[in-house]
């Protein structure tokens, strides 16, 4: 089971600016976050794993 990560997490984890997250994520470029309420919004740390892995 993958962990959660929130949108600080992601950022630190990437290096990449929140704004660039929620841009990419609309142009299927970065993975669909979860929305677990309407004010948290998490992405699975394994996906995140795989986006990255998928750049080298």
């Amino acid at each position: 089971m993958s962990n959660f990560l929130r949108i600080t997490d992601v950022m630190k984890k990437t290096g990449i600016a929140k704004s660039t997250i929620w841009l990419w994520v609309s142009e299927n470029r970065f993975p669909k976050p979860i929305k677990l309420s309407p004010r948290i919004t998490v992405w699975e740390e394994d996906k995140v794993n795989e986006w990255m892995s998928k750049l080298r």
